[in-house]
């Protein structure tokens, strides 16, 4: 059984909660890339900067990153784009 509040307190205007701030930090809805700088089936010559989590090589061509299997840093790779999303690619070795 609730607990019965005193008769002046019962009818008392509270104050409203204030959850979370009125400030709070809201990131833009723009998208950094609205094209991707690469297309399907192009073909470059790229250089591996990096290696991703599952091992495969990243290159990057103005800041989008392409993800080509079975490379390593440093490597100089003729690829092709085999597909686009929207932060990044994945390419082939071209031999």
């Amino acid at each position: 059984m609730p607990r019965r509040l005193p008769e002046k307190t019962r009818n008392a205007k509270r104050k409203l909660r204030r959850r979370g701030s009125k400030r709070r930090y809201r990131p833009s809805k723009r998208t950094l890339f609205t094209t991707a700088p690469v297309q399907e089936n192009q073909e470059m010559e790229v250089v591996i900067d990096d290696i991703g989590s599952r091992g495969d090589g990243i290159a990057k061509i103005q800041g989008y990153l392409i993800f080509v299997p079975n490379s390593k840093i440093g490597e100089r790779a003729k690829v092709r784009i085999v597909s686009v999303g929207g932060k990044f690619a994945v390419a082939e070795k071209i031999v």
